[in-house]
């Protein structure tokens, strides 16, 4: 099956907290969306159902007239459920070692796994709205060049394109807060 999957990253929120709502340029942010998908043909919309993700679609959503659809597969990873004070150099060990887990989180592997559910499950173009490491984690799936470093340069938006055609794909960034 042929499909369009729009990946997209939320928009600028307060915090990280699965409650932390989108600031007043998150919110502008999510607007601009409206205008740059406003010519791409939707099916569906699947989001995180993390409060700034649900605020990054829901203004396109309106406008589309379409549903948002939550699917908790495309909440962030959890790299551990204690305080990491060094969490980076954590998570980008975690980049180079896919079983590496830390207390109470999930492996690169197993979080990987579960976004790769969604995409699998997908049909038609679609836009599913998710969070910066499991991003990162499907888009490695992909492209196994995509790491850390590359984690490092997402934005708050940032759009990948991924498309499927059969048993090939394309990937390719089309949209980032910088351009």
């Amino acid at each position: 099956m042929n499909k369009t999957i729009y990946i997209v990253r939320h928009a600028e929120a307060r915090g990280q907290e699965k409650a932390a709502p989108l600031t007043k340029v998150g919110e502008q942010q999510a607007e601009e969306l409206v205008t740059f998908f406003e010519n791409k043909r939707i099916n569906c919309i699947y989001s995180s159902p993390f409060k700034r993700a649900i605020q990054t679609i829901e203004p396109l959503a309106k406008v589309l007239k379409q549903k948002i659809s939550l699917d908790p597969r495309l909440g962030e990873r959890i790299l551990s459920s204690k305080d990491l004070p060094d969490w980076r150099s954590k998570l980008a060990a975690t980049f180079l070692d896919e079983e590496l887990s830390f207390p109470g989180g999930e492996t690169s592997k197993e979080a990987t796994i579960r976004i790769r559910e969604v995409i699998d499950e997908i049909k038609g173009d679609t836009i599913i709205v998710t969070h910066g490491n499991i991003m990162a984690l499907l888009l490695r799936s992909y492209d196994p060049s995509f790491g850390f470093k590359e984690w490092e340069r997402l934005t708050n938006p940032d759009i990948y394109q991924l498309r499927i055609k059969s048993n090939d794909f394309s990937l390719d960034r089309i949209y980032n807060k910088k351009n």
